[in-house]
């Protein structure tokens, strides 16, 4: 492989990374490179974009626009009116079954899908009750607020996952926290009497997905207001905890490509709405 294209690749890959629009500029390869034909230099920079197009900021000039500057209650009422007046699609229960097959496909193999607290990768044919199939995970539990799986919170993408039909039963509806012992079948994953912690892969996605939900669900929709709070063990009550666990699982596993690929899936193909804590992770301390 030539130097020139050795250059490119490596700039690709650092603009990739960084989330940030990659400019090709011939005039800054080294001395005695010869200048990549302008194909190449057009899908470089259309593969740079399309990774810029999931970075925070993004859509700050857009649809962040009025959120963008406030903290605290200010912020969490203009995220819940952003969040809430674009969802224009919502989906049924048994619709989820297919866009969580889109949503949560493995990119190395489009057959299949990734499970949230296993980690496994498992065909997306494989789903339905049996032990060793997959089905829609509630990361929010229905039962904090009894909200089941009627159009609205029980069939929100933001917060639905395939999950071994065994860890999720598992899980149950218990709170997040630290501590327990391993639970089988999710490696990583740890469960006691009152509360789960995931792996730490996906402990800032199951954060933001929580945080999300309850600036998603204030109360209006005909749903009860969700929150969420520092304790475990809050049964049926429209709260799940902890909070401050919650915080620092956010900023112990920030964003991957993964959970920002999915929010852009979800945003352009099904619901047209964003989880906020994953375009920008620092508006979780702004709010909280």
């Amino acid at each position: 492989m030539d130097n020139n294209r050795v250059n490119r690749r490596a700039l690709t890959a650092l603009a990739m990374a960084a989330g940030t629009v990659l400019t090709v500029v011939v005039g800054q390869l080294p001395a005695g490179a010869t200048a990549a034909p302008a194909a190449d230099q057009r899908a470089a920079a259309a593969s740079a974009a399309q990774h810029a197009s999931l970075s925070a900021g993004a859509y700050d000039d857009t649809y962040y626009k009025d959120a963008i500057g406030k903290t605290g209650q200010a912020l969490k009422d203009s995220l819940h009116r952003i969040i809430s007046t674009t969802q224009t699609g919502k989906l049924t229960y048994d619709q989820v079954w297919d866009a969580l097959k889109d949503t949560d496909q493995d990119p190395d193999n489009s057959a299949n899908v990734i499970l949230l607290y296993s980690g496994r990768s498992q065909s997306k044919d494989a789903h339905g009750g049996n032990p060793d199939d997959w089905n829609r995970e509630h990361v929010w539990a229905k039962s904090h607020g009894d909200f089941g799986t009627d159009t609205g919170p029980g069939t929100d993408l933001h917060h639905l996952r395939p999950e071994d039909v065994s860890v999720n039963s598992e899980r149950g509806d218990k709170d997040f926290d630290n501590g327990g012992t391993e639970v089988e079948g999710a490696p990583g994953s740890r469960t006691d009497d009152d509360s789960f912690e995931p792996r730490d892969a996906v402990k800032g996605d199951v954060a933001r997905m929580i945080l999300y939900m309850a600036v998603r669900y204030d109360g209006g929709d005909g749903f009860a207001d969700l929150e969420p709070n520092d304790k475990v063990g809050n049964g049926t009550q429209p709260h799940i905890g902890r909070l401050s666990v919650l915080k620092q699982w956010s900023k112990q596993d920030p964003p991957d490509s993964f959970e920002k690929h999915r929010n852009q899936v979800i945003f352009d193909k099904y619901q047209h709405n964003r989880n906020p804590f994953i375009d920008h992770p620092e508006w979780v301390d702004s709010v909280w």
